[in-house]
């Protein structure tokens, strides 16, 4: 099991939140997200295989941005 931290901007609301959840959630591999606009921290827990800019395209194809 893994842990990141993504930092993304343009996060407004629970709205965006729950967006980015939804998202991150279909991908293969990935156990559990949490998204926090007031933060912009994206904390995704997941297999050691999870390919972490397929992660990162699948926010931004939202309009937000992954730094």
């Amino acid at each position: 099991m893994k842990e990141f931290e993504l930092k993304v901007t343009g996060m407004m609301c629970t709205g965006c939140e729950n967006r980015v959840k939804n998202v991150v959630k279909e991908i293969k591999g990935i156990e559990s997200v949490e998204a926090d606009h007031n933060t912009g921290i994206v904390k995704i827990k997941c297999d050691t295989d999870v390919n972490m800019k397929e992660v990162k395209e699948a926010i931004e194809d939202l309009d937000f941005k992954v730094e």
